[in-house]
């Protein structure tokens, strides 16, 4: 019946030697249906793919579809088999039929459907979309920002790794640092600055680099990937954005404001600059305009504040920093605008009337708010009135400069006067105050102090002793004149008290000497002391008269040993962490000692929330469970320190943790609107809406409003953005009609990484009253009547009642002509009918 060319019968011997062994064993055969294969691409020689049983009466099959010469059917032994390749690139699927033929060469079965799915194999090398890139980068890029992008396809499946394509950069001509200055992203073949080109990178230096950067297929991972290369011409520019130098501005300016200053400049037109303060003030006296300008926009003061530091920042349209913030500086110069002042209302000196000519007597003290170390700030002192002028007049002179007083002569006598008033002249040649002075002239020093006695005996006390408690009183008294510096006592330790342990106060009315614990005690480092205290004046003795042992006592204090109390390394540990760390993360460590040296446990005391644990013995505190921010910001804890053997002995620091917000909430509706539009729409109707988010915000919130859902929502409202918190939403055209809309919104915010709040904004548009109120018609729901369908209801139902009582009143007429008896017995139904009139 068919006559078979030399080539056919070699593909019948293949596949008696190959496909009648093979398929059978690998059940590659089978009756015929429909089917799906999946054929690998690019095979070269004669592939079977199945072998279809022939059941009788059929004899034959006939193949049928997209067979492309290539797909072909041994009609009477049943192999599907390829006489060539395919190629995916060209078509991914051949759909074909099959059919039984009978002798006749009728069909007796099918067709059945045939599909083959072609496979795809790494045959193709990715491309670059140009065949030579350029670009431009800025001197001091931040690093990882990308400044350019390369782009490659390739052809194979992009559902398998034969598509999947790796950037990286090959060579970096030329290389003079030694080290490569750029990097590129392997996913998204953006090329950027590291670390060092950011640090390196000099168009005076070097101007111009080539990159080759190369291309390769599954995803970069096998030395069979197929690969593509490219040239990168890289242009390096100077970088115009950078910090002006420090500016220096005059003090209460009387020139009109604002003043310009100083002015930064992006390295490209477009941005938008703002300033950023770096510590918050009352007031912010400084701005900048969109050509980077900035202004000073008050008159300073620099005593209020002399050095001004904030921030200088570009943005692109979208908002992002272009770059890292620029520091500006201003100084806020000195003028002298301030007097000077006196540092007492009256200044007392004391003088002995022996003190002889040039003696110093004291220093009287003035401040100036100017600038210190200046001109404007330096003091000149002058006495211009001494009382009374006795024994003569400028008795006392002052160093003009200095403000320290002296004796011009050696003539005072306590018993003549024993006070003088002096004023003083202060000025800063701008301004002048005056001081006044008031000088005691007191009795010379020439008696000592005396001890009642000399040996104050032993005294035991607990190292627990409280500081500043009085542990011991003593006494010494002085002949000189009483209330003055010959007569008043103090009391110093001489011996025995290294550390300063203890201090003595003296009673100004009784000379009275108290012994008062001044630092804690601890038997551990000082079990005793033996101590040596001496009583002086303040005033030098007179010449000849000299301290003795009549001025010197002693006493021994020994310290009686407690239990103490563990005491931790800090009163109040602080430390910080972002809310979103694992459960286990270490936050801090505490740490305390005992002074007996006893093991410690530490536990945890008002842990609220339960967000925090300790180990028991190395302190370590970790998280205990997940932390919120919202929640709480700063979460405070009290840890224990208790003796391991004596329980009754412990001691409490306070732990505060900081907790840093992430960005985890998505951005909301600031409240439940409801939104109407009166109908017809006459066109510019909008309505205003406003987003909140519950993170924090650095500086200030930005969302970006968007429409969600399909085209219909789209073409019929628009959503504009006034500011980073508020957005208008408004119809697009006139002819929307009267109804109930759900209007889906998206709401982005700015944080890192950003988050995306989806809302429905509940709008109508409805029949408005006169004051412009929404008139809303009920709706009609479960079958009830309208208004209108409900009053013709209530009319029909009177009507039909009133035709009812209208019978019955003929019926009863009717009823009358009968007789009393049929009356008598209709009485019921009558007194009811009377209750209907």
């Amino acid at each position: 019946m068919f006559k078979l060319s030399g080539l056919h019968l070699l593909y019948l011997l293949v596949f008696h030697l190959t496909a009648c062994h093979g398929v059978k064993d690998l059940n590659l055969s089978g009756p015929l249906q429909d089917m799906t294969f999946s054929v690998q691409e690019g095979t070269t020689r004669v592939h079977v793919i199945y072998q279809f049983t022939i059941e009788p009466p059929a004899v034959s099959l006939r193949l049928s579809g997209e067979k492309d010469g290539i797909i072909e059917i041994a009609s009477e032994r049943g192999y599907l088999y390829l006489n060539g390749s395919l190629d995916r690139e060209n078509k991914e699927i051949h759909r074909l039929q099959v059919e039984a033929l009978n002798k006749e060469g009728q069909r007796v079965k099918g067709p059945y459907s045939i599909t083959i799915k072609v496979q795809d194999i790494n045959d193709n090398a990715p491309k670059f979309d140009k065949p030579k890139y350029f670009g431009v980068v800025r001197q001091n890029s931040r690093p990882g920002k990308p400044f350019m992008y390369v782009t490659a396809t390739d052809r194979d499946d992009p559902t398998t790794p034969n598509a999947q394509l790796r950037y990286s950069i090959l060579h970096h001509f030329p290389n003079p640092y030694k080290q490569m200055l750029f990097q590129i992203d392997n996913i998204t073949g953006a090329i950027s600055t590291n670390e060092n080109g950011t640090r390196l990178l000099n168009p005076l230096q070097q101007e111009s680099f080539v990159l080759v950067v190369t291309v390769k297929d599954l995803a970069g991972m096998s030395e069979n990937a197929l690969t593509s290369n490219t040239d990168v011409d890289i242009t390096v520019k100077e970088n115009l954005w950078k910090a002006p130098p420090k500016v220096s501005i005059k003090e209460n300016s009387t020139e009109p404001h604002p003043i310009y200053i100083t002015q930064v400049c992006w390295n490209d037109p477009g941005a938008k600059y703002e300033l950023m303060q770096k510590e918050r003030l009352s007031r912010f006296p400084f701005t900048i305009d969109q050509n980077g300008t900035i202004y000073v926009t008050e008159p300073l003061d620099r005593e209020e504040k002399e050095l001004y530091s904030f921030f200088a920042t570009a943005k692109d349209e979208g908002g992002e920093e272009l770059d890292k913030p620029l520091p500006i500086y201003v100084l806020v110069e000195d003028i002298n605008d301030n007097p000077p002042v006196c540092q007492n209302v009256l200044t007392i000196f004391e003088v002995q009337e022996n003190e002889g000519l040039g003696s110093n007597i004291g220093t009287l003290h003035a401040t100036d708010m100017d600038k210190e170390n200046t001109l404007n700030s330096r003091l000149q002192f002058r006495i211009v009135d001494q009382n009374p002028k006795i024994p003569i007049d400028n008795l006392f002179i002052i160093q003009q400069e200095a403000g320290t007083f002296q004796l011009s002569s050696s003539s005072l006598n306590k018993r003549v006067v024993s006070n003088y008033s002096v004023k003083v002249e202060v000025t800063d040649k701008v301004f002048t105050t005056f001081c006044d002075v008031k000088i005691n002239v007191i009795d010379i020093n020439d008696k000592i102090p005396i001890f009642e006695k000399s040996d104050y005996g032993n005294w035991t006390i607990p190292e627990d002793t409280p500081v500043g408690e009085v542990i011991l009183e003593i006494q010494a008294t002085d002949a000189d004149e009483p209330f003055t510096g010959s007569s008043q006592i103090i009391y110093q330790i001489e011996e025995g008290d290294q550390n300063k342990i203890f201090n003595i106060e003296t009673d100004p009315k009784t000379n009275r000497g108290f012994v008062k614990i001044n630092k804690v005690l601890d038997f551990e480092m000082a079990p005793a002391y033996n101590l040596t205290v001496k009583a002086t004046n303040p005033e030098p003795l007179v010449h000849g008269v000299q301290y003795n042992s009549s001025s010197t006592a002693y006493f021994r204090v020994t310290v009686a040993d407690v239990n103490e109390i563990p005491v931790f390394s800090m009163n109040t540990y602080i430390g910080d962490t972002s809310e979103d760390v694992p459960v286990g993360t270490l936050v801090m460590t505490v740490m305390a000692t005992d002074p007996e040296g006893d093991k410690l446990r530490y536990t945890l005391k008002s842990n609220t929330r339960n967000w925090l644990q300790i180990d028991t013995f190395s302190g370590n505190i970790s998280t205990a469970a997940p932390l919120d921010w919202e929640v709480e910001r700063a979460y405070t804890v009290q840890v224990t320190a208790t003796e391991e053997n004596k329980e009754f002995q412990s001691s409490t620091a306070v732990f505060i943790l900081h907790i840093k917000d992430v960005n985890d909430n998505p951005p909301q509706l600031a409240k439940d609107y409801f939104i109407f539009f009166c109908h017809p729409l006459r066109g510019g109707e909008r309505a205003e809406i406003e987003a909140t988010d519950n993170d924090e915000q650095p500086h200030s919130p930005e969302f970006t409003f968007s429409l969600d859902g399909g085209e219909n929502i789209k073409s019929a409202w628009d959503i504009s953005r006034i500011n980073g918190t508020h957005a208008y939403l408004s119809p697009k055209h006139t002819n929307l009609e009267e109804k109930h809309y759900d209007i889906p919104l998206i709401i982005n915010d700015n944080g890192k990484p950003p988050l995306e709040g989806k809302v429905k904004l509940k709008v109508n548009i409805c029949r408005c009253s006169d004051d412009k109120r929404c008139f809303i018609e009920a709706e009609r729901q479960n079958g009830l009547p309208s208004t209108g369908m409900a009053i013709g209801i209530l009319l029909g139902v009177v009507l039909f009642i009133g035709l009812v009582v209208g019978g019955i009143f003929l019926h009863m007429k009717l009823k009358k002509k009968k007789g009393k008896k049929e009356i008598k017995a209709n009485a019921t139904d009558i007194s009811e009918l009377k209750v209907l009139k």
